[in-house]
Parts: structure tokens; C-alpha cells; sequence
């Protein structure tokens, strides 16, 4: 009778913090998914641009580059310090591609944000040298630290270099093909950083705004920045899937984010407006393309960005627009010139 009793007890604890549980659970999605985000007079656009994604495109980048400046009429950038064109040869450096984009940017009163470290925009994610690629962990970071030095000493006198940021959503768990995240690591790369910077500018970790925490990045950066993505492919249905997220998801996250570590700036860093498809971008059909982005999604994608409350996001895709307009398709291209001019 008393193990009967016990029993019971033992029960109704687990129903009654099974019922807690779904009830906080129910309650904040609640919170996350419904109301409206307090609209901002205006988003300030920018871009993101990769040397390496419009080398594949096979873009003429630096034509590219300037259209993106004179055409779009972008002043608002993301570039790229990829490691592999910084340091090809162990030990040399090249900095002329990067140091021309900084320079082209900083004629035109352009601001820039620089990604550095291992894992940056574009796939493969974690980006290395030839030379690199089969050093073990703990020397291939030892050399990361060693580029981060050059990259901030390099840069940190160039005032149209507003912003570090470091690494490239490093709390997103099997997505691309990189290491296991060291958290120390991180930290340490963080830590030099904000050490060589006699400016003290500030430091930006980014996350993905459907599948990681924002709590970790935010708790080390000066300013978050997230992606927004509407369209995806996903390998378990075997087809594009639009997230069933409102506008105000992004927004709320934002605000909790706030809340719990303080910071203050949260930004859209990747804004989707390019295919996502199984296959990469440029070894992609037209039809496919269109299929996750094309003009009227184009619209869609900048409608829905206004209902989140966010006042600055950087748009994903520009290379592609790009390759577009090259290819007698300048919709995308104009439209979204209207949002820079």
C-alpha cells in the first residue's frame, strides 16, 4: 500500500511538471508568434558581397563590386576577409583584393561591416587556404589569431571600417562543413579583437534567426545580427519549404534577447533575396531558381521585413542580381535600387 502511494505521488509530480512545462512552452509560443511589431519610419538596406561567390558566378567581380557602389547605390556593406585569399601561401599575405573593396567603399562614404575568422559567409561556412586544410585543430586556430592580427592592425586606422564581425553564426549547429564550435576559441578570437582596436569598435556575432539560440552570441557581442529566411530547401521533404513564422517572431526574438543580456542593437545581417535550392546557386537552373526567388518573392521578402520592427537589414544576394541583370534580367536588380536611392 505504501509503494501503491509512492507511486501515485511519483505520478502526479511528473503530470503535474509535464503540464508546467507544456504550459510555459504553450505560453511563449503564444508570445513569439502573435501581435504586431511597432513599425520604424525607415530600413536602412545594406549588402552582403563575397569575392569568392561572384569569382563563381563567374562574374567579373570587381565590375560587380562598382556597380553594386555606382549603380545600386549600396552604402551599406558586409564584406568578406576570407582566409584563403588573404593567405594562400603560409605566412604571405595578399591584401590587395580586400584592401581595394574597403577603398572603393570608403571613396563613396560607404560603411563597412568585415567579417573575419574561420567560419564566414558563403558555403562551404569554414573557408581555409590549401596549406591549411590538414593542420590539426589547435594549429589551425593558432594561425586564425595570427590572421586576426593582421586583418584588425591592418584596418583599424580605416574609418569606412565601422564594424568587426567575428565569425559568421557560429552557435548554428550542422550547417556546413566546419569543426566542432570551441567556445573558448571564440572567446579568444572575440577577446583579441577588442584588444588590437585602439577605435573600440564594436564587435557583431551573427545567428540564424529560425534554428539557434540568440542568447549565447548576444551575451559576447556589442551588436546581434540575425538572418531571415523565407524559402528553403529542405533534404527531408525533398522540396522548398516556406517557414510558417510571422513577421513579429523576429521581433519578439529580438526583444527577449534584449531583456536577458542587455544588448541593445539587434539587426537583420542576412536578408534572403536569392534562390535556395539542393544544388548550388550557380549550378542551378532558371526554372529551379525561380521556384524559391524571383521578382514578386523579391517584394514579398522586403514587405515582410517591414513588419519586424528592425530598422537595418542586409540583403543576401546581390552577386546573383548581378548575374541576372548580366543576363538581360534587370527586375530584381531595379527593384531594388528603389530601396537605396
Amino acid at each position: 500500500m505504501i509503494i501503491g502511494t509512492i507511486i501515485k505521488y511519483i505520478f502526479r509530480i511528473i503530470f503535474f511538471s509535464l503540464f508546467i512545462v507544456i504550459l510555459c512552452v504553450a505560453g511563449i509560443l503564444i508570445y513569439l508568434f502573435t501581435g504586431e511589431a511597432e513599425p520604424v519610419s525607415e530600413i536602412s538596406y545594406g549588402v552582403t558581397f563575397s569575392q569568392i561567390f561572384a569569382e563563381q558566378m563567374e562574374l567579373d567581380w570587381p565590375m560587380a563590386y562598382s556597380a553594386i557602389l555606382d549603380d545600386l547605390g549600396a552604402r551599406k556593406l558586409r564584406l568578406v576577409a576570407y582566409w584563403q585569399k588573404l593567405e594562400p601561401v603560409e605566412g604571405e599575405y595578399a591584401f590587395a583584393d580586400l584592401d581595394w573593396q574597403i577603398e572603393e567603399a570608403g571613396k563613396r562614404g560607404a560603411q563597412v561591416i568585415l567579417a573575419v575568422g574561420q567560419k564566414l559567409p558563403r558555403w562551404p561556412e569554414c573557408h581555409y587556404p590549401e596549406w591549411a586544410e590538414n593542420l590539426s585543430e589547435a594549429e589551425k586556430q593558432e594561425k586564425i589569431l595570427l590572421l586576426l592580427t593582421q586583418i584588425v592592425n591592418r584596418y583599424q586606422n580605416n574609418n569606412t571600417v565601422k564594424v568587426w564581425q567575428v565569425e559568421n553564426e557560429p552557435f548554428l549547429v550542422g550547417f556546413g562543413e566546419c569543426p566542432k564550435l570551441d567556445r573558448q576559441f571564440l572567446d579568444k578570437e572575440i577577446s583579441l579583437v577588442q584588444k588590437l582596436d585602439s577605435k573600440g569598435r564594436p564587435v557583431l556575432l551573427t545567428a540564424s534567426g529560425e534554428l539557434s539560440s540568440w542568447i549565447e552570441p548576444a551575451v559576447r557581442a556589442d551588436l546581434l545580427g540575425t538572418t531571415l529566411y523565407r524559402i528553403v530547401w529542405s533534404d527531408i521533404i525533398n522540396d522548398h519549404f516556406k517557414y510558417p513564422i510571422p513577421p513579429v517572431f523576429y521581433h519578439k526574438r529580438a526583444q527577449i534577447a534584449k531583456w536577458v543580456t542587455g544588448i541593445e542593437k539587434v539587426i537583420i545581417i542576412e536578408l534572403q533575396a536569392e534562390p535556395w535550392s539542393h544544388k548550388m546557386l550557380y549550378e542551378t537552373d532558371k526554372k529551379e531558381q525561380s521556384k524559391s526567388m524571383d521578382l514578386e518573392q523579391f517584394k514579398e521578402v522586403i514587405k515582410y521585413t517591414e513588419q519586424t520592427g528592425f530598422d537595418e537589414a542586409y540583403l543576401w544576394g546581390v552577386e546573383w542580381w548581378y548575374w541576372k541583370k548580366e543576363q538581360g534580367n534587370n527586375s530584381i536588380w531595379a527593384e531594388a535600387k528603389t530601396l537605396f536611392n
